[in-house]
């Protein structure tokens, strides 16, 4: 599985436009059908800094986003939004989608 996260810094005048502008190309990621999640957050540190996870079941599921037309029209979109070049993690992990968390349960109550 190809794993990336990346951080986007958006301009704070444009904070409330970045989910909006981004829309079609969450919808049409998550359509993909090598696509596993796409999940948008945003930094509790800064609030013009959105984060993004996204996991493709292949390096070829990856490539075929990247090369999709809704990947460069998002691409023009976010380069009008950002005020600085984002940060990104991107790597190939064993797996095929999330993982449970050993170390926390519910606990009865």
């Amino acid at each position: 599985m190809i794993f990336i996260a990346v951080k986007f810094t958006v301009r704070s005048a444009e904070r409330d436009n970045w989910l909006p502008a981004v829309d079609d190309f969450t919808l049409a990621t998550r359509e993909e059908p090598g696509n596993v999640f796409f999940e948008w957050s945003y930094s509790v540190e800064n609030p013009d800094q959105f984060v993004l996870l996204e996991a493709f079941a292949s390096p070829e599921a990856g490539e075929a986003h990247v090369k999709s037309a809704h990947f460069a029209a998002a691409m023009e979109t976010m380069s009008e939004l950002v005020s600085e070049v984002p940060e990104i993690i991107n790597v190939e992990v064993p797996g095929e989608d999330w993982g449970r968390m050993a170390e926390v349960t519910p606990r009865n109550r």
